[in-house]
């Protein structure tokens, strides 16, 4: 203990005095400053685009893009001279997308009790190097920004922070870190004897008490949350719970979305259930994800209070076609679930419940997140409203829409672009051609330069 209270000491004087002698500062100006190249202009063309702004679709696509930024979009844009112009032909420009339920850190193995094996053997490193894989392949897929809802061992916080600094490509990533729900909860640990695995505390986000899931808040926040996550309901894929049944008093939830609005993070509420998504809703939660068993009643407080729907389509038909896989109890959790869920979610359409695209990627392996297009226009949203969920409503409720979501001058240069005609073949969502991150061209096929 000593010896680490002298080093601790140590670094401590030495960065002081590093930045009294200005070697910090000197540093970042030297970097930032002289000698470095003007950022190259390349200008991004196909027969089509799609605005997010008005839902519709314009020909002759144009976007320029100077280093990170969108500089002009438009058929009457023009081609700086020396630009790098790369003509996708007949193919669709496209805002990045944006998958607002994703649990990039972790993927559910087709074989249960295979992936409860490698949960519990593979070190944080490992599960790290798996993770960079996962977010690469979901970046590759077109999605540009995910909100990560819940992972463990901090693998979510190292690989958004990688990202973010260059070490490693993938998509934005705002985080939740662990997810916060009652002992016995769906985002509580599996039952494991306590004798062979140490029950999850306060730090993994299980809390009971207003006070204690008020600190608990604090806690994931304190160790890099961007956004908090809370397990209102029972969920499918865990043993203890059932499905649908409330799982924080009104007096938790309001402490934990009081607590998490004055920080300015919002808060997505896992619930399959009615009266626990009810419950959330009347505390101010921000979106309701998955709300298998929503009623009408419920759905449209949440139009009236402007509640998200993430309605994760995509982990439904996943789950309902492995469901003789699981266990027996998930099982039949996940066939209930994917019977109402339909029917559901055409009520939220009908009535026009705000609705972000969200696929609880993890559950299902990584990349095919472009299925929920799809699956939700199969549902009765039309392809432009779908595309519209997925691009500038994920944006609206993620609160990035100022940087992401449409393209716009002076937004980061997020673009995808997929083949033909995106309002004709919305599948084609699932095949992008081209995909750039802040203007870094991360997939580019078919394309005349």
């Amino acid at each position: 203990m000593q010896d680490r209270a002298v080093t601790s000491q140590f670094f401590r004087i030495t960065f002081l005095g590093l930045l009294a002698s200005g070697s910090f500062a000197s540093a970042a100006i030297a970097q930032s400053s002289g000698g470095s190249a003007p950022p190259t202009t390349t200008v991004l063309k196909a027969a089509h685009l799609f605005d997010a702004t008005s839902g519709t679709l314009r020909s002759n696509g144009v976007v320029v893009v100077q280093g990170e930024k969108i500089v002009a979009v438009g058929s009457d844009s023009s081609v700086p001279p020396n630009a790098r112009v790369i003509d996708l032909g007949n193919a669709t420009l496209l805002p990045g997308f944006i998958d607002t339920h994703t649990h990039v850190s972790g993927e559910f193995d087709e074989n249960y009790y295979r992936g409860v094996y490698h949960d519990l053997m593979r070190s944080p490193p490992e599960k790290t190097l798996y993770a960079e894989r996962w977010a690469r392949r979901t970046l590759e897929a077109g999605f540009t920004t995910v909100r990560n809802l819940g992972g463990a061992d901090h693998v979510d916080v190292g690989l958004r922070n990688a990202i973010n600094d260059g070490v490693t490509i993938g998509p934005r990533i705002l985080t939740a870190v662990y997810s916060l729900g009652s002992t016995g909860g769906h985002c509580d640990s599996s039952p494991f004897p306590p004798e062979n695995v140490p029950p999850a505390g306060m730090l993994q986000g299980v809390c009971n008490g207003p006070e204690a899931c008020r600190e608990t808040v604090r806690t994931q926040m304190k160790f890099g949350a961007d956004v908090i996550k809370i397990c209102a309901s029972g969920g499918v894929l865990s043993e203890a719970d059932p499905v649908d049944v409330p799982q924080l008093t009104p007096a938790e939830l309001q402490a934990i979305i009081s607590e998490a609005h004055l920080w300015k993070r919002k808060v997505a509420a896992h619930s399959h259930g009615d009266v626990a998504a009810r419950l959330a809703i009347e505390a101010g939660v921000d979106s309701i994800e998955h709300g298998s068993f929503l009623t009408e009643s419920t759905l449209k407080l949440m139009k009236q209070k402007g509640v998200y729907l993430v309605p994760t389509r995509t982990a439904v038909y996943w789950v309902n076609k492995s469901a003789d896989t699981y266990p027996p109890k998930i099982g039949e959790k996940a066939r209930a679930a994917a019977a109402a869920h339909g029917e559901m979610m055409k009520t939220a359409i009908r009535l026009g419940v705000p609705i972000a695209l969200g696929t609880d990627a993890g559950v299902f392996p990584h990349g095919q997140n472009g299925m929920e297009f799809g699956l939700m226009a199969e549902l009765g949203m039309t392809p432009g409203a779908a595309l519209l969920a997925g691009t500038r409503d994920a944006a609206k409720l993620l609160g990035i829409e100022a940087e992401a979501g449409t393209l716009e001058a002076g937004k980061l240069a997020d673009v995808v672009a997929v083949p033909g005609n995106v309002l004709t073949d919305i599948r084609a969502t699932e095949r992008p051609v081209f995909v750039m991150r802040h203007g870094q061209v991360i997939v580019k096929k078919t394309a005349r330069e």
